[in-house]
């Protein structure tokens, strides 16, 4: 199963505060998943974060959230150049955002996306790559790599 097309890919996010981007990020998932409802994307994740930041450390965001009526797992990719001021454990801008929206009965295969994102970003060479892909294509490309974790 393919986690992420190039339909969820957000290569250039222009948001530079935390809820700005978090709204952009509910538009787009909106425009592909209309029956979510931006409204309701951002909502979800504005209370996840009200949590504690989603933002891990070395440039990385995993924004997620259950929604009612959801069908399936999502997951998007965005990337900011600028960087987004997100509250981050670190305390640095994030470059790099993978977006998760899962039913909200959804959790072992929640959990698992979660872990297995986790794990592919740990590379600073996956993080770079990322960061440098000049086109949806080039990214798509290095995201592929992710149905290669166990």
């Amino acid at each position: 199963m393919e986690l992420i097309s190039s339909e969820r890919i957000l290569p250039a996010l222009q948001a530079t505060a935390k809820k700005e981007a978090l709204r952009e990020i509910a538009v787009k998932v909106s425009e592909q998943y209309p029956e979510t409802g931006a409204e309701s994307v951002y909502s979800a994740l504005l209370e996840r974060e009200s949590l504690g930041s989603t933002g891990v450390g070395d440039g990385i965001a995993i924004p997620h959230a259950k929604l009612a009526g959801l069908s399936q797992l999502l997951v998007f990719f965005a990337r900011s150049e600028k960087g987004v001021h997100f509250d981050a454990h670190d305390s640095r801008p994030v470059h790099l955002f993978f977006i998760m929206l899962a039913p909200s009965a959804a959790s072992a295969s929640y959990l698992a996306t979660l872990a297995k994102l986790s794990r592919f970003l740990k590379s600073e060479t996956i993080r770079n790559r990322l960061l440098q892909a000049s086109s949806v294509e080039h990214i798509l490309a290095v995201l592929s790599e992710l149905r290669d974790l166990e």
